[in-house]
């Protein structure tokens, strides 16, 4: 293969190794999750009561397992963040558990042009070439139109990471905003087709 004019960092993240949380594990996580929602400075804004949490699939990148949550609140805003730690070995307990939230009133209700329901924080940075810097970015949300199966994350046409729905959900880890390049995510069906496409940010001239 010919050498690539986009150095960055691909497929970075170990794919999911699990199934979606349930039972004791579901709990420990719900309990981190809500605990890191308590923490959050509203800045007066009435959040309300948290509702039932949706854990995204689990990603492990740079020796840490991210996984990400959303939850609705009473108010009609969204509760978003991730639980995060560092895996335990064959016989090991998982140890070193951080979490962290924040709200939103965007919400895909209130949005009925979204394709794709996105949330994103950085997790890191990445150094390239000529000490330009990228994002790390860990991307998780929901397709809003029926009949996908994988998702991606792409720079300037590139790939760099994708993930397998699971219940309709997707986490991704990707390189973002490197040489004035964006991430953009894209929802595509089992035979490859492109179903859907947003950006992580929003269209200035919309």
């Amino acid at each position: 293969m010919p050498p690539t004019d986009r150095l960055v960092p691909r497929y970075a993240a170990e794919p999911p190794q699990e199934g979606l949380p349930y039972g004791r594990w579901a709990h420990r996580l719900s309990d981190a999750f809500y605990e890191a929602c308590a923490r959050i400075d509203s800045e007066g804004e009435e959040i309300g009561e948290p509702g039932d949490i949706a854990f995204h699939p689990d990603r492990t990148y740079g020796g840490r397992t991210f996984i990400p949550a959303t939850a609705p609140t009473s108010t009609g805003l969204e509760l978003f963040g991730f639980v995060s730690f560092v895996p335990g070995g064959e016989d090991g307990e998982p140890s070193d558990f951080e979490a962290t939230a924040d709200f939103t009133a965007e919400t895909a209700e209130r949005n009925p042009e979204w394709q794709i329901d996105l949330n994103d924080e950085q997790i890191g940075r990445w150094r390239g070439e000529e000490g330009r810097v990228a994002t790390v970015a860990l991307v998780w949300g929901s397709p809003l139109v029926q009949g996908g199966a994988i998702v991606t994350g792409e720079l300037a046409g590139l790939a760099v990471d994708q993930c397998v729905l699971v219940e309709d959900r997707f986490t991704l880890v990707a390189p973002d905003d490197y040489r004035s390049d964006l991430l953009e995510v894209k929802l595509f069906d089992r035979t490859g087709r492109e179903l859907a496409s947003e950006s992580l940010y929003e269209d200035d001239s919309e």
